[in-house]
């Protein structure tokens, strides 16, 4: 059986205030054939899912989700663990990018189920290779339901 096309997957879910980094996170994941749905907060990112939910969306969650931790409104370890409590979204992947590197922060967010944890490059062609790769696994090879 041949996995679909990066084009025709669930969406990735970004939920990222910053608009430079949301941005060149969407244009980079785009090039390599993911596409993004970005909210700007954790508050957008709860109505964003409910409503797939509550519309019994065909293609279901987000086939991976990309989650800044300091957001306005709620902060992404409260998204996290919200994710992580909801039935729904139980096994949907949550990789978190962050621009800190803090072993408490990196602590905090294993312990609230993260899936992974990344800490954004400040070079173009890092962040780029590092976006990469994440699709490469998560949407590749990784095995979903």
């Amino acid at each position: 059986m041949s996995r679909p096309k990066r084009s025709e997957m669930r969406p990735i879910l970004l939920i990222e205030d910053n608009d430079d980094h949301a941005e060149l996170i969407s244009r980079l994941l785009d090039r390599v054939g993911g596409r993004v749905v970005r909210v700007v907060d954790g508050d957008e990112a709860m109505g964003y899912l409910a409503a797939n939910s509550a519309r019994d969306e065909p293609r279901g969650n987000p086939s991976l989700v990309l989650l800044d931790l300091r957001l306005p409104k709620m902060d992404g370890i409260a998204v996290l663990r919200r994710l992580k409590e909801s039935d729904e979204c139980r096994t949907t992947p949550v990789i978190v990018l962050s621009s800190s590197a803090e072993p408490c922060e990196v602590a905090r967010a294993y312990a609230n189920h993260a899936n992974g944890y990344l800490v954004k490059p400040i070079d173009f062609d890092g962040f780029a290779r590092m976006l990469e790769a994440v699709a490469s696994y998560w949407l590749d090879w990784n095995e979903s339901t």
